[in-house]
Parts: C-alpha cells; sequence; structure tokens
C-alpha cells in the first residue's frame, strides 16, 4: 500500500491543483503513520521527514525533522531493512521498512500453529466418517459404531476448546494472576473429581503438602493446571501407577510437584513436553490433545513462574512448577 502510495505521488497527473497536491500529500503521511509497521521516511540528507506510530514507539532517538539514528539502516536483531529509494521532483529520498523479530516470530509461530491446528481436527472427523461409512454396511454393530462416532466428536469438542482456551490465555483475555490462592485444597479438589477417570485407567491419585502455602494464581487457574498434570499421568502413566501432586516450600519459591512412577518419557523428549500438540511416541495413539501441557507452562509462567520436567524411560515422570513465594 505504501508503495503504491509513493507511485502515486511521482506520477503527477499534469494539471493538478494544489488542493488535490495537499489531498495526496495527506494520504500518504496518514498511510506512513498508520501502517502499523515499522516505516521511516529519509531524505537525501538522512533526516526523517515522516515516520509510522510503531517506528516512533519501537526505535529510541527517532524523531521526525531530525537526523535518523546512526544504527537505522543496521539489522534490528533480524533480517536487514527494506529500502525503498525513490526520487521526487528531484529530491532523492527512500522509505526504510524494518522486520521486527518478535512479529515476524509471531507470524511464523501463527502459521505454524493453523497448519498443526488443522491436521489435529482432520484425524477425528476422517475417523468419524469412516465410521459413519461403516454404519451403512449390513450386519456391522450400529450401537458400537455409533459409540465410537461419539468418542470422535468428544475429542473434537475437547480439542475446540482446549484451543480457544489457549487462545484466551494468551492474548489475556482469561486472567490468570488476581490475588492468591492456598495451594493443597485446589489440588485435593481437582483431583477428587478425576477419582473416577483415575480409577478406569488403574492410577492412584494422592494430594500432600503444605496446608498454609499459596501461589499467585487465581482458584480456577490452578485447578486447570492440576487438572492436566493429573490428566497427563492418567492417559500416559499405566496401569497399577500412583501420581501425587506436592506443593512444597524451596527457599524463595513455592513448588507444585507432580509425579507419577510410571512409564517415563525419554529425556531427549522431556523439552518438548510443553509444546503445543506435541506427543510423545507412547501418547501418539492416545485420545490426548498434545495441549494440556501447553497450558500448564502458559498459566505458570504468566503468574511469573517457571516449569521443569525430569524423568526418563521407566523412571517416570516429575513436572515442578515453582512459583515466587
Amino acid at each position: 500500500m505504501v508503495k503504491d502510495v509513493l507511485r502515486l505521488r511521482r506520477e503527477r497527473p499534469a494539471g493538478e491543483t494544489t488542493a488535490e497536491l495537499r489531498l495526496a500529500a495527506e494520504r500518504g503521511r496518514i498511510a506512513i503513520e498508520e501502517s502499523g509497521e515499522v516505516l521511516v521516511l529519509l531524505d537525501g540528507d538522512r533526516n526523517v521527514v515522516a515516520a509510522s506510530r510503531r517506528a516512533l514507539e519501537a526505535l529510541a532517538g527517532l524523531s521526525v525533522g531530525s537526523p535518523a539514528p546512526d544504527d537505522l539502516l543496521r539489522p534490528h536483531r533480524g533480517p536487514a531493512p527494506d529500502l525503498v529509494p525513490y526520487e521526487l521532483d528531484g529530491r532523492r529520498e527512500v522509505l526504510v521498512r524494518i522486520a521486527e523479530p518478535d512479529r515476524v516470530a509471531y507470524e511464523e509461530l501463527r502459521s505454524g500453529f493453523t497448519a498443526v491446528v488443522s491436521h489435529e481436527l482432520r484425524t477425528p472427523l476422517a475417523r468419524l466418517l469412516a465410521l459413519l461409512e461403516t454404519a451403512q454396511l449390513p450386519g456391522v454393530d450400529r450401537a458400537d459404531l455409533i459409540e465410537q462416532a461419539r468418542a470422535e466428536v468428544e475429542q473434537s469438542r475437547e480439542l475446540i476448546e482446549e484451543i480457544l482456551f489457549l487462545s484466551e490465555l494468551e492474548t489475556g483475555r482469561e486472567v490468570v494472576s488476581f490475588g492468591s490462592t492456598r495451594a493443597l485444597p485446589a489440588l485435593r479438589g481437582a483431583l477428587t473429581d478425576l477419582r473416577p477417570a483415575a480409577e478406569r485407567a488403574g492410577v492412584r491419585l494422592r494430594a500432600e503438602g503444605d496446608e498454609t502455602l499459596e501461589v499467585p494464581v487465581r482458584p480456577r487457574m490452578l485447578k486447570v493446571v492440576a487438572e492436566n498434570l493429573a490428566e497427563n499421568a492418567i492417559r500416559y502413566a499405566g496401569t497399577g501407577t500412583t501420581f501425587t501432586l506436592a506443593v512444597e516450600r524451596h527457599e524463595d519459591e513455592v513448588v507444585i510437584r507432580a509425579e507419577d512412577d510410571g512409564t517415563g518419557v525419554p529425556r531427549e523428549e522431556l523439552g518438548r513436553l510443553f509444546e503445543r500438540f506435541y506427543r510423545a511416541d507412547r501418547a501418539r495413539t492416545s485420545r490426548g490433545t498434545g495441549l494440556g501441557l501447553a497450558i500448564v507452562k502458559h498459566i505458570v509462567t504468566s503468574a511469573g513462574g517457571r516449569v521443569v520436567a525430569d524423568g526418563g524411560s521407566g523412571a517416570g515422570l516429575r513436572i515442578f512448577c515453582a512459583f515466587p513465594a
């Protein structure tokens, strides 16, 4: 858009009135200032003729009418600035566009996230379609097929809800930290709700620790953390295992420890457990969405904490959520 405006300004029609010229100049100014990108317009002496609001916010020492900062044309922790030279009434000027590393990274992350979401949603939908087609065949157990189809619909619903919830967390529409919550009662409450599922999976649930310790997380958010940690163990730890949620004080931190004595995760995969949609080899055939631990990490880090995983194949899994005391 900005290039088009510059082109129109260069190609001045014969007989254009002063009012029309002023209008074209104003359009060009607005296009640059309100573009949302880091744009700077320099004259032949490297003075700033115009700049976008985003540029004035992002670049220290930049102001319209003053010489450009010395490092303006150097790479800013990312690609080199994009330069668009042009000539206007015999004067040479240049439009400088600077790509913001955070924005580039965000666009790449958004693109990848969209692709993975599409793939994850297609999988249960494809299975659902296959079940419906099978139900049309003679002599099949339609009641069983309907139950399987119901499970696929539930899987899709759960995935969509967790995607929306994670989006609300990342955009700040869902507040994570607002006051403090006594941790152990909240952990016990979350485990109580999950006991039927744990019994079906053959997993024993326990909560223990200091009754007085608090964490800087809203009660609802703490329940989400506890539920996702426990559900991860219920799905993947294996029959006959024990899962423990404990709250402890370590120096200047309050730590929620989630620990199971199950099948564990290879050490080389521990660092990826909190990635969206990542599932270790043992979990790829499960009914999980691959978002539970990503949600845990986002809630904990939003409250100023940190998350660490430890364990190994056959050695169980331990996840530590550490909050500032």
